[in-house]
């Protein structure tokens, strides 16, 4: 991706508490929804244990149950951060990550911003935490093991960057630019869906259908892959990201798919378990949204996924 001189990294709706410290493991509640790839694992191993509980982080919930087994430990000391810089201009994953997830998390919700104003409604931005290690969010005690996730209760999106080093050491994505910014833009996809009031019917159609309750979490992820997609092609149509990095972002889409993390995880696939989409489903839905550019495309819930 290609920053200017007229992208600001204004840092008015970061928090930055890297270099906080804080608690490891703990439990964060089923409000959360975002990629939770770690976590993913971790309840998979625990199921095939004897553990019980979910089949997956999701959107839908299931964090609470996934964790409940982690025991608290004191944190490591964290090294000091990286100040974040006040200009894009040359920021890139590799150079200056921080400002540079901060830089795409502008540009982000700029969009969403002036699309609401053009229908004449507000948006109301969200916060992004930057930590490392853990920190206490509305949805509990959140660790790095959760991965990036969006908190419905605070309306915030917490990233921990060393995530982006796992997305590619663990899970095989290629990495890249906008392979971390399909992250960034995925979670703020679920602060669309919050304050559009699409996360809390989902959750309504969990709690009266619960053996739905699954599908409901994919549908909801798979949305969330959308709006990012539609981010994406105003991305692209501004000549900030080229051609040659669309494949980064369905890269790390698939990289992240129940299918494939099991099958890493434990050898297997069970579909009934999943909370998130196949990778197939992942990058159709991420691309349905950037080749259209269109949120109207994003109805995940009256489609077939």
């Amino acid at each position: 991706m290609d920053f200017n001189e007229g992208d600001s990294a204004d840092t008015t709706h970061i928090e930055d508490r890297r270099g906080s410290g804080g608690m490891r493991g703990g439990m964060l509640g089923a409000g959360a929804g975002g990629l939770g790839i770690v976590g993913v694992i971790i309840a998979i191993l625990s199921s095939l244990a004897g553990g019980g509980g979910a089949g997956g982080v999701s959107g839908g919930g299931g964090l609470g149950e996934i964790l409940s087994g982690l025991t608290q430990a004191e944190a490591a000391p964290s090294a000091p951060a990286t100040p974040i810089g006040s200009s894009c201009e040359g920021a890139t994953s590799t150079t200056d990550n921080a400002t540079f997830i901060t830089c795409v998390t502008n540009n982000v919700q700029l969009f969403w911003r002036d699309l609401f104003t053009e229908a004449g409604e507000v948006y109301e931005p969200a916060n992004l935490v930057l930590f490392s290690g853990s920190t206490q969010s509305g949805c509990g005690p959140a660790s790095a093991d959760t991965g990036p996730f969006y908190c419905p209760p605070d309306g915030k999106v917490y990233i921990d960057l060393d995530f982006f080093g796992e997305l590619e050491s663990r899970f095989g994505a290629k990495g890249g630019d906008f392979a971390q910014a399909y992250v960034v833009a995925h979670e703020y996809g679920h602060h669309l869906q919050a304050v559009l009031g699409i996360e809390q019917q989902m959750r309504q159609l969990q709690q009266k259908y619960p053996s739905k309750a699954n599908e409901y979490s994919v549908r909801l992820e798979l949305q969330a892959d959308c709006f990012a997609g539609v981010w994406g092609n105003h991305a692209y149509a501004a000549g900030k990201v080229a051609s040659s990095e669309i494949d980064q972002a369905l890269d790390a889409a698939a990289a992240v798919g129940d299918d494939r993390i099991q099958k890493a995880a434990t050898g297997r696939v069970n579909p009934e378990s999943f909370t998130h989409g196949t990778s197939a489903q992942r990058k159709k839905w991420f691309k349905v949204g950037f080749d259209s550019g269109d949120t109207d495309k994003c109805d995940t819930f009256n489609s077939s996924i």
